[in-house]
C-alpha cells in the first residue's frame, strides 16, 4: 500500500506500507525527490527507523533529533506521517496534512526558504568573493555512458574531499539516453522500465537527492561542480544552491533567457522549468577539507511526448503547481533562442572560464 505527500513550496515523500493479511501494517519504507545533507550512514539508518517508528505508531520528532548530523531538505515529519496515513487509507490523497496528528510533532520543514534574497548586495558580494577565491579548473570532460557519469561524480568528488583533486567546474556530456534517478527516489514509482528499455533509455541512480531527469545527447547540458566543504559550509541550504549557480542564471540572462531561481533547487523562467540541481557532501579523508558535489542538468532541447510515456509523475508532485502535467511544466532553452545546443553549451563553458579565471 503506498502514500505520498508533496510539501507545498518543498519535496514529494512517498511510503510504502507492507500489510499482514489482517491489513495491520508490519513495515514502511520512505522515498522521494528529498535531499539528505549530512552523514550517510546516518542518513540511511534515520530513514529505516523512521519506516519503523510510522508501523509502531511512534512520534517522528525524536528521531530526526536524535540525528544532529543529518539534514532532510524539502520534508518533515508531518509529510511523512501524512504520507504514511494516506497509504493506510485512513487520509485521502491532496487533502492537507493534519499539524498536530497523533504520530508525530511537527520538527519544520526545510525547503531551502532560508536564504533571504539571491539578489541582495550582500549575496552578490559573497558570491563573487568566494568563487574568486576558488578559482576552480573548468573542463570539458569526454562524452561518458549514463552509469559511468554517475560513478565519475562520486570519485571525483571523493577525491576533492580527500585533497587530491583540485576544484573543479566539469562541463560532460552523454554517449546514451538515460533517465537519472534520485538517490532516495523508488525506481517503480518515477519510471516505467519497460518503456524505458524499449525506447533504449538506461536507468541510472545518482549518488544526490532530488527528482527524475529525462536524458537524450544533444539535447541536455549538464555540468557538476566538485568544491572543497567549506566553500557553502556556513551558508544556508537555499543559499547554498544559488551560490553555486548563480553564475548560471547570469550566463543565461546575458542570452537573453530571463532566468531565475525556483524552490529549492530548480533553474526556471516565466515559461517553466528549464533544469534543475542536486548536491551532496562528502567527509574529509585522508587529512582533506571534505567535499561539495554539486550538478546541474538543463533541458536544451526535449521530447516531452516520450518524456510523458518513460517517466511516471504523481498527481501530488503537482498540486501545489501552476500546471497539471510534467510535460506543460518543462521550458527548454531552444524556446527561448535561436542558439544550437553546441553554441549554448560553449558560450556557458566560456562564461565560467572568463567570469572567475
Amino acid at each position: 500500500m503506498r502514500g505520498e505527500y508533496k510539501t507545498p513550496g518543498g519535496k514529494l515523500v512517498g511510503v510504502d506500507v507492507v500489510v499482514n493479511e489482517a491489513g495491520k501494517p508490519v513495515s514502511s519504507t520512505i522515498d522521494g525527490d528529498f535531499f539528505v545533507l549530512g552523514d550517510d550512514d546516518a542518513a540511511q539508518t534515520m530513514l529505516s527507523e523512521l519506516g519503523a517508528a510510522l508501523v509502531a505508531r511512534r512520534p517522528l520528532a525524536p528521531i530526526f533529533q536524535s540525528y544532529p548530523s543529518v539534514r532532510l531538505v524539502g520534508v518533515d515529519d508531518v509529510a511523512i506521517s501524512t504520507a504514511y496515513r494516506r497509504a493506510l487509507r485512513t487520509e485521502k490523497n491532496g487533502s492537507e496534512s493534519e499539524t498536530g496528528c497523533s504520530i508525530c510533532a511537527n520538527v519544520g520543514v526545510d525547503d531551502g526558504s532560508d536564504i533571504s534574497t539571491s539578489n541582495n548586495d550582500a549575496f552578490h558580494q559573497l558570491h563573487e568573493e568566494r568563487w574568486r577565491s576558488l578559482r576552480p579548473l573548468v573542463v570539458h570532460d569526454v562524452p561518458r555512458a549514463p552509469a559511468e557519469q554517475m560513478a565519475t561524480d562520486e570519485q571525483w568528488a571523493r577525491q576533492v574531499a580527500a585533497g587530491k583533486r583540485p576544484a573543479m567546474l566539469r562541463f560532460w556530456s552523454w554517449s546514451g539516453r538515460a533517465v537519472v534517478v534520485g538517490r532516495f527516489q523508488s525506481i517503480e514509482q518515477e519510471v516505467d522500465v519497460k518503456a524505458a528499455k524499449q525506447a533504449d533509455f538506461a536507468v541510472v541512480r545518482r549518488s544526490t537527492g532530488g527528482g527524475a531527469m529525462f536524458i537524450e545527447p544533444g539535447k541536455t547540458i549538464t555540468y557538476s561542480f566538485y568544491a572543497p566543504k567549506g566553500f557553502v559550509e556556513d551558508v544556508p541550504v537555499g543559499e547554498s544552491f544559488r551560490l553555486c549557480d548563480q553564475w548560471l542564471v547570469d550566463a543565461l540572462k546575458s542570452l537573453g533567457i530571463p532566468a531565475f531561481f525556483s524552490g529549492t533547487n530548480d533553474i526556471a523562467c516565466v515559461q517553466g522549468k528549464i533544469g534543475g540541481a542536486a548536491q551532496r557532501f562528502f567527509p574529509p579523508t585522508d587529512g582533506g577539507p571534505g567535499a561539495l558535489l554539486h550538478h546541474v542538468t538543463l533541458a536544451y532541447d526535449i521530447d516531452t511526448e516520450k518524456m510523458g510515456k518513460i517517466l511516471r509523475t504523481s498527481p501530488e508532485k503537482l498540486r501545489d503547481k501552476a500546471v497539471k502535467s510534467a510535460v506543460k511544466r518543462v521550458a527548454p532553452i531552444r524556446r527561448q533562442t535561436d542558439m544550437g545546443f553546441e553554441a549554448v553549451s560553449a558560450y556557458l563553458e566560456e562564461y565560467a572560464k572568463l567570469s572567475y579565471n
